[in-house]
């Protein structure tokens, strides 16, 4: 019959989102420039940005929600949803591999920078950094029992508990607002400021990226938990909730690396706030 449906793949309708959403990051990054130059009207062009940003992800994601309750995601179209989550996660680790290159670079070859440095890393400028064994070391032990409990919110679904599943999700919420609580706690406390040296931009550019991250993942997992509350999982299809845990479990991976590499190996020899 004509205009029958005869293959595994969704076809989209026409939808405003997608120009939506590029208009809003236009208007966002224009409104971020202004800023920056502290021009007038920034604030405005700015908070227009962000709400068309917000608008467009809400949207477009319930969109995606009622396509998934609706059966259109079948098995090809789970599979190609889980490729692109899969090349978004690597663009973010790209995203990273630029905050580690510039550490790197400061820390290994102070000396091609004296005259900002004084030729040592961390700079003669600072006279203490984090001690990586107190506060960055409790938020590492709050990050690896959260990828525990997520994924045993996972097991769960899998298996048919919904009750564990809204259990571990909970959890591994509560654990995620308690890291960015501490964290937001040791920069108010940090014994070095933004922006003075190459030690604070690093630094604050690696982990504050990395603690946005946590708030979008922990937005994301309520997402799921709200979902779980209204039964949308299944054990056979749950996307939703995979690609959440995936996006966590990158954002566990990558505070391994910084702790490593940020607070440990990077402030070594300094003296301990």
């Amino acid at each position: 019959m004509a205009g029958a449906k005869n293959h595994d793949y969704h076809i989209l309708p026409p939808d405003i989102w997608p120009i939506a959403g590029a208009a809003s990051a236009v208007t966002f990054t224009t409104g971020m420039v202004l800023f920056m130059h502290d021009l007038p009207g920034h604030w405005l062009v700015l908070g227009l940005g962000i709400a068309g940003l917000i608008a467009t992800f809400f949207s477009w994601f319930s969109n995606i929600v009622k396509e998934a309750q609706a059966g259109d995601h079948t098995p090809v179209v789970q599979l190609h949803l889980r490729y692109g989550m899969i090349l978004f996660i690597a663009s973010e680790v790209m995203f990273f591999v630029g905050w580690f290159w510039a550490w790197f670079n400061f820390a290994l070859f102070p000396s091609e920078i004296a005259e900002v440095i004084g030729g040592q890393f961390p700079p003669k400028a600072i006279e203490a950094v984090m001690d990586p064994f107190a506060l960055p070391l409790l938020n590492t032990l709050i990050l690896l029992c959260s990828g525990t409990t997520v994924t045993w919110a996972h097991h769960c679904l899998i298996h048919g508990d919904r009750d564990g599943l809204k259990k571990g999700l909970w959890l591994t919420i509560l654990l995620g607002l308690l890291f960015t609580s501490i964290q937001a706690y040791e920069y108010i406390h940090a014994p070095f400021p933004f922006g003075e040296n190459t030690y604070g931009s690093a630094f604050y550019m690696a982990t504050g990226f990395h603690g946005f991250h946590v708030i979008v993942g922990t937005i994301f997992l309520i997402v799921c938990l709200r979902r779980a509350y209204l039964g949308h999982f299944t054990p056979k299809q749950h996307f939703g909730f995979e690609a959440a845990a995936w996006y966590w479990h990158f954002v566990d991976v990558v505070w391994l690396f910084l702790f490593v590499v940020v607070y440990v190996w990077g402030g070594w020899g300094a003296a301990y706030h």
